[in-house]
């Protein structure tokens, strides 16, 4: 039995890196996500008080986070390649405590979506994270770190909204957005003194700095993970604007409470999986659980639209979640080993752009179709689009992967 090999020396700090990546993660997260509940109330607190225009300026300013964060994570990513990844959490941590601090300070809605859409541009501790991860832990161990950090990214989303329904009422309004002002200005000041990166081996002389899209010799993977990232993002949220009336049609009491716990509920099964399927992948292949995850979780949704009870939704969306789970990790594993070093930071932060376009698009479709066509075909969409994203992976994936 031959010995292990001692780690590189770009790879000795990764648990710890880890552990502080999970921290920042979860709690940026958790500040971008916690004011959905009482979105509605802050906007009418601010002078808005058409019932119309309160759910209008509620919509808007809840995507322009996601909105600026598409068009900035592939710029931070490169800039992380160029720079530093350290540096870039540093900025995001930062940047997010202060955004978040100010959006408690804001006096008319206009303010408020300015100020969304400056923790957007500011943002992407998250995407900085997988970056970091991707790139400085032992290939071995990548795709269970990377389910690692996206247990705490899915935690963050299922955590978020649980604690914006529960300290306004405590804390108020303003006061909430400071609290998570200061949580992530720990998150800050952990990057800043715990998280070490090692620089990774330097180029050899002659060597481009960087390469063009064109001179990839790995596209179709990327592309394929890029879709998939989307994907994702549009599976799990695609059913959020119209899962309180369907409830309410299957006459699921009391509704609130049953569409809180559906809303969780795909969360808490990506938080449970993650870790294992990223596991699992390091054995049998990324590329395999990949199309197995996209597949299972098409037969998951599928039948979400022939519920008869709200109990029966929350198990099949808990279902989603833990076939969902296997995704982000080894979407990241996958992009990290197609691509040279030199541009992984910006092929993943285009990854990230490709989840936001799913978080956009998702609660876009799903509230269109489920008003126009029916809400049963939000459900069947999803699991289409998915299916389909499976066979793509399966028949689509290098020959030797």
């Amino acid at each position: 039995m031959e010995p292990a090999m001692p780690p590189e020396p770009y790879e000795q700090h990764w648990q710890r890196n880890l552990a502080v990546c999970v921290f920042g993660a979860f709690t940026t997260i958790v500040a971008m996500t916690l004011l959905l509940p009482f979105l509605p109330l802050y906007v009418q607190s601010l002078g808005v008080n058409d019932p119309a225009a309160i759910v209008q300026w509620s919509g808007v300013a809840f995507a322009a986070t996601f909105f600026s964060a598409a068009l900035t994570a592939p710029l931070w990513g490169r800039l992380g390649d160029r720079y530093g990844r350290k540096l870039m959490l540093i900025r995001a941590s930062l940047g997010m405590a202060l955004a978040m601090s100010l959006i408690g300070l804001a006096q008319d809605v206009y303010q408020l979506v300015a100020l969304r859409l400056l923790a957007g541009l500011l943002g992407g501790y998250a995407s900085g994270s997988t970056i970091l991860v991707a790139t400085q832990t032992p290939k071995a161990r990548s795709a269970w770190a990377l389910g690692v950090l996206a247990s705490g990214i899915m935690a963050g989303n299922l955590a978020g909204p649980l604690i914006g329904g529960l300290l306004p009422p405590l804390v108020g309004i303003r006061n909430t957005f400071f609290l998570a002002g200061a949580v992530i200005f720990v998150a800050f000041l952990a990057t800043a003194l715990l998280l070490k990166e090692s620089p990774r081996p330097k180029a050899e002389p002659g060597a481009k700095p960087a390469l063009r899209w064109a001179e990839l010799e790995q596209r179709r993977p990327v592309l394929l993970m890029y879709a998939a990232a989307c994907l994702l993002m549009f599976a799990t949220l695609s059913i959020e604007p119209i899962i309180t009336v369907y409830l309410q049609v299957l006459n699921a009491e009391p509704v609130t409470l049953m569409a809180g716990l559906a809303m969780s509920a795909t969360a808490l099964g990506s938080i449970l999986s993650a870790p294992r399927l990223g596991k699992l992948a390091d054995r049998v292949g990324h590329w395999k659980v990949v199309a197995a995850s996209l597949a299972l979780a098409a037969l998951c949704v599928l039948p979400q639209a022939w519920v008869q009870n709200g109990w029966q939704l929350i198990a099949l969306r808990f279902a989603s979640g833990l076939a969902l789970g296997g995704l982000l990790p080894c979407i990241a594993a996958i992009l990290r080993h197609s691509v040279p070093s030199s541009v992984a930071g910006r092929v993943l932060g285009y990854s990230t752009s490709a989840q936001y376009v799913g978080q956009v698009l998702g609660p876009l479709a799903g509230g269109y179709l489920g008003g126009h066509v029916g809400m049963r075909a939000v459900f069947v969409l999803t699991a289409l689009l998915l299916a389909l994203n499976a066979v793509l992976c399966r028949f689509g994936r290098p020959r030797m992967a």
